[in-house]
């Protein structure tokens, strides 16, 4: 309960007790393009402090950026952390040189992975894209670096991804020999994994067993088929429709094999078609956990435990719409929020509807724009704009003692 004062009448004196200090709790998605989830967890904060010391009221705020597993993550990540990223030296998906960031918690135990730093589309903008032979290789040289500081853990975002591998070349860059009929070992990329016929774990780097692998996926598709991998996402990573046919009979071979291998079949298990179908070698070979990025991120973080404890919470993220709620960042902080805790959304644009707000369990939401603006004034005034608005709402907020916000509308399947 947000309290504006608090009194009590002690048996020999009438002395005012110190109110409790309010807690706010913020914690945004990047705003993509004008602000890291850093900065604008940094801008809520410094809104809330002066809005609630301004009416002298003590205030407690717990800044946490946040992130859905997608792109940012790994910034996200390393700001909760208060960490540096770390760098290494490895290929981009068409194989040439690049050098690629990832992340270690404070006590070392848990590393990061933003597998685009390596195997994304950005880094190969710069030439036509290659759907056969784009290759997953390059994130394997960010596993071993992770394998070679003694992480436990290993916390995985797949997303962005140009290739269509099913995550052969990361694992044949850990020491997976991926073999035709002949013995001889297929080239990388996914164009040849209709070829495949077996598969060589002997000099599998045997530490990549005994970590634990947690794994941001933020889709269902299955592996193969018209909902899979190559024919969903195969057009976007340059693939015509031959190359969507070639990409997905492979796909299917490298399922067969890997049921061959190790007794579970996994090409229809929703997820399983992300990023290329990085999941499915993971989850047969590596015991891998597939799970929705913004579930990983909060139990990494221990989100829910913070959140339990606020009065008020502030999230937020570049555009507020019907989107936003269905696994995002925004539906996250929601559903790990109390119910009668009242959730502010701060966003770049709000586009979601009176009787939408009403049953999300939200219980506002503001765009930070102060009148009109081009696209690149707002990115510009991003930041001062973001602690504006999150001023105003705490300070309209510390006028009024709180009420239990309401949840989604019970009438509302």
């Amino acid at each position: 309960m947000i309290w504006l004062m608090s009194t009590a009448l002690h048996a020999h004196d009438e002395t005012v007790d110190a109110p409790p200090a309010v807690r706010v709790v913020v914690i945004p998605d990047s705003f993509k393009g004008s602000a890291s989830a850093v900065e604008a967890a940094e801008a809520m904060a410094d809104g809330a402090r002066e809005a609630y010391t301004d009416r002298g009221i003590p205030v407690s705020v717990d800044a946490l950026p946040f992130a859905d597993g997608g792109e940012g993550t790994l910034d996200a990540l390393l700001g909760a952390w208060g960490t540096e990223p770390l760098t290494v030296d490895t290929t981009d998906a068409l194989g040439r040189p690049t050098r690629a960031r990832f992340g270690v918690s404070p006590d070392g135990a848990t590393g990061v992975i933003e597998a685009a730093e390596a195997n994304g589309l950005p880094g190969i903008a710069d030439v036509p894209l290659q759907a056969r032979t784009a290759s997953s290789r390059g994130v394997g040289a960010l596993v071993t670096a992770l394998l070679d500081r003694g992480v436990a853990e290993i916390l995985l975002c797949i997303g962005g991804s140009a290739s269509t591998d099913g995550g052969t070349g990361m694992l044949s860059a850990l020491g997976a020999r991926f073999l035709a009929s002949d013995g001889t070992e297929l080239p990388d990329g996914g164009g040849r994994l209709g070829e495949l016929a077996s598969l060589d774990l002997d000099r599998l780097d045997p530490r990549a067993r005994e970590v634990r692998w947690r794994v941001a996926c933020d889709v269902t598709n299955p592996l193969v088929g018209p909902e899979g991998a190559a024919a969903v996402f195969g057009p976007q990573k340059g693939a015509d429709p031959e190359d969507v046919r070639v990409l997905d009979t492979g796909l299917d071979r490298l399922a067969d094999v890997l049921t061959e291998t190790t007794g579970s079949d996994l090409r229809d298990v929703p997820g399983m078609g992300a990023a290329g179908g990085m999941p499915v070698t993971l989850t047969a070979l590596l015991g891998a956990e597939v799970l929705p990025g913004s579930q990983m991120v909060a139990e990494v973080l221990g989100a829910e435990k913070l959140l339990a404890r606020a009065d008020l919470v502030l999230t937020g993220e570049g555009r507020f719409d019907s989107q936003s709620l269905g696994g995002k960042v925004v539906d996250a902080v929601r559903r790990l929020t109390p119910q009668n805790v009242p959730v502010v959304v701060i966003a770049g644009s709000v586009s979601v509807g009176r009787d939408e707000l009403r049953r999300s369990g939200i219980t506002a939401a503001f765009s930070i724009a102060q009148g009109p603006r081009t696209l690149d004034q707002m990115r510009d005034e991003a930041v001062p704009a973001i602690t504006w608005t999150a001023f105003n709402c705490c300070r309209l907020l510390a006028h009024h003692p709180r009420q239990p916000a309401p949840g989604p509308d019970p009438a509302t399947p």
